[in-house]
């Protein structure tokens, strides 16, 4: 299984991690305030169908680590946030939410004995939006492997700008 998301068709990328379970752990990961905010965003989910997701975005929090934020995210340096809308929700097998530009992403668990295959799916994506998420995703995909294995993430922008580099490529080439 590649770290690298994998482009499913136009606006469509999907990534996959083994993660360790049990799959309600894993779920709190991406339904609990406190747990989501260390991989990815703050903020409270309601987890019914028509439900918010309130999702507060503090990338220099993620690690210990303190770094400088690069010029170019510059205005993340106070974080962002926004609220979106449950589309489905099947705890603790399938959470779908849209996001900010109108996109939508959906995680998907399954057991696989003691571990359980997420896979993350985020569509209706233009070409200008893909780039960043795909970099964005794999980085904080990232830094919930590592809380879930107990290893402490390495600072977000150090991590994201050459994947950021690395996905650019990729995606010209797809």
């Amino acid at each position: 299984m590649s770290d690298y998301g994998t482009i499913l068709e136009s606006g469509a990328i999907r990534f996959e991690r083994r993660l360790p379970g049990p799959i309600e752990r894993v779920w709190d990961y991406l339904t609990d305030a406190d747990k989501r905010g260390k991989w990815l965003a703050s903020g409270a989910v309601q987890p019914w169908v028509g439900g918010s997701v309130e999702l507060h975005f503090r990338h220099a929090d993620l690690s210990p680590h303190k770094e400088e934020i690069p010029e170019k995210y510059r205005a993340c340096e106070n974080g962002a946030s926004f609220t979106a809308e449950v589309t489905r929700c099947e705890p603790p097998c399938l959470l779908s939410h849209t996001w900010a530009d109108g996109s939508e992403v959906t995680f998907e668990l399954t057991p696989q004995g003691s571990d359980v295959l997420l896979v993350l799916t985020h569509r209706r994506l233009t070409p200008t939006e893909m780039l960043g998420v795909a970099g964005g995703w794999h980085t904080h995909l990232g830094v919930l492997v590592d809380h879930l294995n107990g290893r402490t993430p390495p600072p977000f922008w150090s991590t994201y700008a050459p994947l950021e580099a690395e996905y650019e490529q990729r995606l010209a080439a797809a």
